[in-house]
Order: structure tokens, then C-alpha cells, then sequence
């Protein structure tokens, strides 16, 4: 039996990346006295978060979606994630830089990474899990922390992927391992997206998960998302900064609520 969308409930206004938020221009400069400055929430990650354009549609990141659960006059979205990236090359092309470069006190800095981290015929991208992951993702941690913002780990968004019997497997080998022990090491929150997704694909089940990736007519891809399974991402990321207390429950909105694929748009790049 096919599970809604309103009962997985229980369990973007797009940025565009490297430039703006969803709601305005990222800024780190103080309000001016006597008012409060909107937060801005930073992603630093890849594909599966990214912003799509037109071309790719109906290929949905889930850090386009991510605006629709935060109020907007406490918390903007900056998406900075960027298709093919892993912890290494992102540094490595100055984008946690660009990042660095506008974050300020009291900002947050969302950090998921793995998908092409795994990637060991790549020099330009792969690390280990417990030696130069950690290493990388520690730059963001410190970074983030150097200029009074927040770091959150995200540990990465399950693949589709489903054995002989129906059941959904892990395919991030120990890179959601080696995020998880660098966040208590650190004092780091963490949002363990690897475990709640694989939980959300394995509730629905072989067939229904076709229709939250980007499965057509041309393509069956297990990686990315379209509108429906951006969405479902990120109301779990949405949920799990709630239930870490990295965001208070004024700051987020609509955690039940169905979210009309129509609010997914694609700019032209």
C-alpha cells in the first residue's frame, strides 16, 4: 500500500548557490541598533542539496525545499552546495572561502558531505573516512566556529537502493560513521540524515521510492531527488535542527504540512 506524504509527516524559494538567499542578499553585517538581524543558514554540500536550474528538471536539491520549513523573517537559506563536490574539492575551488567570507555571529553552517568523498578513482575529490574526511570537514567546523556562526554536520542523505528481500541498505560505507565520531569529538551538532532517510525509504517501500528520485521516462536515477523527495529531505533536516535544538520551534513552520510540489521552481541559469 502506497504510504502518503501527509503520514510520513510524522515521522526553495531556491538560493541561488554562492550568491544569495532565499529570501535576499546573504549578509554578516550587523542590523542597525535596536533591531534584529535575520539569521542566514549556510549549505555547504553537494548534488543532493544543490540548486537546479531549468535544464535539469525535474531534478530537485533538497536545500531548494529547506526555505519552506524555516520562517523567513528569522532564517534565510544561502545554498552554497554544488553538483560533483566532495569535503576536499570544495575547499580546494575556495567556495568555503566565499562562504567564510560572509558568515557572521550567529549564523549557521550546514555541512553534508560523502556522495564524492567515495569516489577513490578521483584524486581531485576522494578522501579517507577517518583520516582526511574528518580533516576537511574539521576546516568547516573551525572556520564556522573562527567567526561566531554555528557548524552542523549533516551525515549524507541515503541513496535508493534496496536488497533481494525489499529491504533499503546503506551504501556511505564509514563515512557517516567517521562524521558522527568527529562530531562528539568536536561538540558538534549532528543531524543523522544517512539513518533517517534509509528509515523513510525503507517505510516506503521499492516502488513508492521511485516517486520521490528523479525517475522518468529517460533516466532512473537512485541518487537525486524530484520535488516530492526534495521535500521529504528536507523536512527531516528541518525536523532534526528542531530536535537537536539547533533551531528553537519559532524558527521553523509547516513540519506537518503538505508542501505543494508547485512552490519547486527551476530558474534559468
Amino acid at each position: 500500500m502506497s504510504v502518503s506524504r501527509r503520514t510520513l509527516t510524522a515521522a526553495a524559494l531556491a538560493a541561488v548557490p554562492l550568491a544569495v538567499a532565499a529570501t535576499g542578499p546573504a549578509s554578516a553585517a550587523p542590523a542597525p541598533h535596536g533591531e534584529r538581524r535575520t539569521r542566514t543558514l549556510y549549505i555547504a554540500g553537494d548534488s543532493t542539496a544543490a540548486q537546479k536550474y531549468a535544464d535539469a528538471a525535474p531534478e530537485t536539491g533538497w536545500g531548494m525545499a529547506l526555505p519552506f520549513f524555516l520562517r523567513e523573517d528569522r532564517l534565510t537559506v544561502a545554498n552554497h552546495a554544488v553538483n560533483g563536490r566532495s569535503s576536499k574539492s570544495f575547499i580546494d575551488e575556495g567556495r568555503l572561502d566565499v562562504i567564510l567570507a560572509e558568515i557572521g555571529p550567529g549564523d549557521l553552517l550546514l555541512i553534508q558531505f560523502a556522495h564524492n568523498d567515495e569516489k577513490s578513482a578521483d584524486p581531485t575529490r576522494y578522501t579517507e573516512p577517518w583520516t582526511t574526511y574528518q580533516d576537511y570537514l574539521r576546516q568547516y567546523v573551525d572556520g564556522a566556529r573562527a567567526r561566531g556562526a554555528r557548524p552542523v554536520l549533516a551525515t549524507p542523505v541515503e541513496r535508493r537502493k534496496f536488497d533481494a528481500d525489499g529491504n533499503a541498505v546503506p551504501t556511505h560505507g564509514d563515512y557517516p560513521a567517521a562524521m558522527r565520531a568527529l562530531a562528539a569529538d568536536e561538540g558538534v551538532a549532528l543531524l543523522d540524515i544517512k539513518a533517517l532517510s534509509l528509515a523513510l525509504w525503507q517505510k516506503l517501500g521499492v516502488e513508492e521510492t521511485k516517486t520521490y528520485f528523479n525517475w522518468t521516462d529517460t533516466e532512473q536515477d537512485n541518487t537525486h531527488f524530484n520535488p516530492p523527495g526534495a521535500i521529504a529531505v528536507a523536512r527531516l533536516v528541518a525536523g532534526e535542527l528542531l530536535h537537536r535544538r539547533v533551531l528553537a520551534p519559532r524558527d521553523v513552520h509547516r513540519l506537518e504540512d503538505e508542501i505543494p510540489e508547485s512552490w519547486i521552481t527551476w530558474p534559468t541559469a
